[in-house]
């Protein structure tokens, strides 16, 4: 079966990277996922490119409640971004595919400066490449750098990988909600009008206005990468 997309931008949650242990960064739970992107890689043929939160770190916002400047605070959450990517990073040469984290902060020692025509470059020789530090500016969630990222690489979809058990878009929280809706399909509209609950408003209307589709999944689920490009049959919710 051929995949349904060739290149694509995944987006990880920091808080993915902790496990059920709830450690800062579980080593099983870096190495499952980064068996996951290799196999897609390699057997589907997929050129992959991967957006890592910090959240399981820290947080800019948490950081902020507390006192710490919003940009420093904002800072440091890209710092956590960066650490979250080595580990990533670590774990997918072990798995047997080259790799190489970009950030947009500089740090020549541990990582690439993001350029966009190496990012493209990599990806054609089958390099996994990870982008770290956001864009390098205070104020956003990773969402956003996500997006801007993936319509940078002429990527062909935004593949949002969930935690915490949730499997797609609903109409309420579904942890807290058992008689929530799941939604199968959604448009963009719906979801900025309704308040859906899929990346912030600033990534949505990004991924709206570049036409570029995001398909939000269960990414803790063994095999639901490999599933959600295969599509077939479809997982998650498509956002379009």
């Amino acid at each position: 079966m051929a995949p349904r997309w060739g290149r694509v931008l995944l987006k990880l949650s920091g808080e993915a990277f902790a496990g059920e242990a709830g450690n800062s960064i579980d080593g099983g739970t870096v190495a499952r996922l980064a068996k996951e992107i290799v196999e897609a890689r390699t057997e589907l043929g997929v050129e992959m490119a991967v957006v890592v939160g910090g959240g399981n770190i820290w947080r800019g916002a948490t950081g902020a409640n507390s006192g710490i400047d919003r940009a420093t605070a904002d800072y440091m959450g890209m710092l956590a971004t960066v650490m979250n990517a080595l580990a990533l990073q670590d774990a997918i040469e072990k798995a047997g595919n080259q790799c190489r984290v970009q950030s947009a902060i500089h740090m020549a020692e541990i990582a690439e400066p993001y350029i966009r025509r190496r990012a493209v470059r990599h990806l054609e020789k089958g390099r996994v490449v990870i982008f770290a530090a956001g864009i390098g500016q205070p104020f956003l969630t990773t969402d956003t750098p996500a997006a801007m990222r993936a319509a940078e690489i002429e990527a062909q979809a935004v593949l949002k990988g969930t935690h915490g058990s949730v499997d797609g878009v609903y109409d309420a929280d579904p942890r807290t909600h058992p008689d929530a809706v799941k939604f199968d399909t959604v448009t963009f509209h719906e979801v900025l009008t309704k308040g859906l609950k899929v990346m912030d408003s600033t990534a949505i209307s990004f991924c709206m206005d570049n036409n570029l589709p995001i398909v939000v999944f269960n990414v803790m689920q063994h095999g639901n990468i490999r599933k959600v490009l295969l599509w077939d049959p479809p997982i998650g919710t498509l956002v379009s």
